[in-house]
């Protein structure tokens, strides 16, 4: 059960911040000219940390793919949070990002799996 906390305790984070109005959010992030980077690094962390909560079931492939469908699962219901944020609206594109976020972290995942059975 503790190989959760991470997941939980970024999915906090991601509410944090998605609760904040944009004008907060390009306040703290300046370096992000546009919020799609952010959703990018968030649901990559988020996928990753699925993995890590996923990894002693050992299958590979359903634990990359389950990662992806928890990220995009809890993207969905962060797109439905911020429609109740001011300044903040749902948006699709987003949600497309955070897959691209979610599907990288498994590559990543996958190529790290790779190098660490060459090793072995």
């Amino acid at each position: 059960m503790w190989r959760w906390l991470p997941a939980g305790v970024w999915m906090t984070v991601i509410f944090i911040l998605s609760s904040r109005t944009s004008q907060d959010l390009q306040s703290w992030f300046p370096f992000f000219s546009s919020f799609n980077w952010g959703h990018f690094v968030a649901y990559f962390i988020l996928a990753w940390t699925y993995y890590y909560a996923l990894w002693p079931k050992r299958q590979t492939w359903n634990i990359k793919r389950w990662a992806v469908v928890l990220a995009i699962a809890y993207g969905v219901t962060d797109e439905i949070h911020q429609y109740f944020v001011p300044t903040r609206h749902p948006d699709v594109m987003d949600l497309l990002v955070d897959l691209c976020g979610a599907l990288a972290a498994m590559w990543v995942a996958g190529r790290w799996e790779a190098r660490r059975t060459i090793s072995l």
